[in-house]
């Protein structure tokens, strides 16, 4: 499950923590805090970190996601991950 779906999964519970047995709302809550405990946080320069939050919000993504992105293209384009094709349209297929 990635992120945004915990957030949802989180949301959704906060919605209708009336509705929701006890047992139900702590598999909720452990699954997210295994999932917090399990990630790691990307600190960035002050210049850099602005540039990423423009750039990723220019572009309607989230900062991880513009990270992820960021250091994929930098992995194919220095040779350590192969090139994905692109289609027609410019989009990649594949996962780098």
């Amino acid at each position: 499950m990635k992120t945004r779906e915990y957030a949802a999964l989180l949301e959704d519970a906060a919605n209708r923590i009336a509705d929701m047995s006890r047992a139900e709302f702590q598999i909720t809550l452990r699954r997210t805090a295994l999932m917090l405990r399990n990630s790691a946080a990307v600190i960035l320069d002050g210049d850099a970190e602005d540039a990423v939050a423009s750039i990723a919000d220019e572009l309607g993504m989230t900062r991880n996601d513009m990270i992820r992105y960021i250091v994929n293209e930098w992995l194919e384009k220095n040779a350590y991950l192969p090139v994905r094709e692109r289609d027609e349209d410019g989009e990649a297929e594949g996962i780098a």
